[in-house]
Order: structure tokens, then C-alpha cells, then sequence
């Protein structure tokens, strides 16, 4: 039982990176939309971020992907405490 444990523990923990470096454009995403929102000022570092339309649709993809991937990475956390719990007891 405990070999399979440990597989499974591994295979959680490559399903959560994947998962997590999925989640970075999003993360980007949204840093990029908040800029041009608060900190550009009609005067961004690139034409697009002054776009209204595109900042507003950067978040909505942005907070999309991070609703989605907080849906998918809290079971999964779940699961690996209760792995981790099992073994310690």
C-alpha cells in the first residue's frame, strides 16, 4: 500500500506543476490588464494596454484561467494532504 502511495503522491505532484505553469499566462494576463488599467495612464509601455476593450478582455481571460485552475488544483491538494496525512499516521 505504501508504494502505491508514493506513485500516486508523484503523479499529483507532476498534475499540479502542469497545471500551475498553465496558470502563468494568466497571472500575466491579469498583472497586464491591472497595469493598464491603474498604472498606465493613456501611456503604457505598449499601444495595445491603452486599448480599454483589451485591458477589460485581458482580465476577464485572465481570472477565467485562474477560476479554472483553482477548480482543478484544490482537489488535488486535497488528495495529496490526505496521502500525506495517511503516512504520517
Amino acid at each position: 500500500m505504501g508504494q502505491n502511495n508514493e506513485t500516486e503522491l508523484k503523479n499529483i505532484k507532476k498534475k499540479i506543476v502542469r497545471i500551475q505553469i498553465i496558470g502563468v499566462p494568466a497571472a500575466i494576463l491579469i498583472g497586464l490588464g491591472l497595469y493598464g488599467i491603474f498604472g498606465a495612464n493613456g501611456n503604457a509601455f505598449h499601444p495595445v494596454l491603452n486599448d480599454r476593450k483589451v485591458i477589460y478582455s485581458m482580465l476577464v481571460v485572465g481570472v477565467i484561467l485562474e477560476i479554472w485552475q483553482f477548480s482543478i488544483l484544490m482537489p488535488l491538494f486535497k488528495k495529496q494532504a490526505g496521502i500525506v496525512r495517511e503516512k504520517k499516521t
